[in-house]
């Protein structure tokens, strides 16, 4: 039996899991401002994934990478989502959310 692929899809609905109230607080607390961040550690695992030898744990590193390259999407979205009502507003950057949401066509 081979087991690879029960464990890449355990990794990556971990993953998965781990990346999305990641991506919520990152916007809570710095906005889709820090897009860079998952930019630099999506491009670390990017690179980590061509230097690992084992096949699984490349392919989780890959799978990790393209999940943050994804949370780059996610984020700006999170903010809409956060200018729409639908989740709650950091309170101390309540005049950035009124500034947007008196451009609509920003969002």
């Amino acid at each position: 039996m081979n087991y690879s692929g029960i464990l890449v899809g355990a990794a990556v609905f971990l993953i998965i899991g781990i990346c999305h109230p990641v991506v919520i607080k990152m916007e809570y607390y710095w906005g889709k401002k820090s897009w860079w961040l998952l930019l630099a550690v999506g491009l670390a695992f990017s690179a980590a994934s061509l230097f690992v030898s084992n096949t699984l744990g490349s392919t989780i590193l890959g799978a990790a990478a393209f999940s943050c390259f994804w949370g780059i999407h996610e984020l700006i979205t999170q903010e809409k989502r956060v200018l729409r009502g639908w989740f709650p507003e950091n309170p101390k950057r309540h005049a950035y959310y009124e500034e947007r949401r008196q451009n609509p066509e920003n969002y």
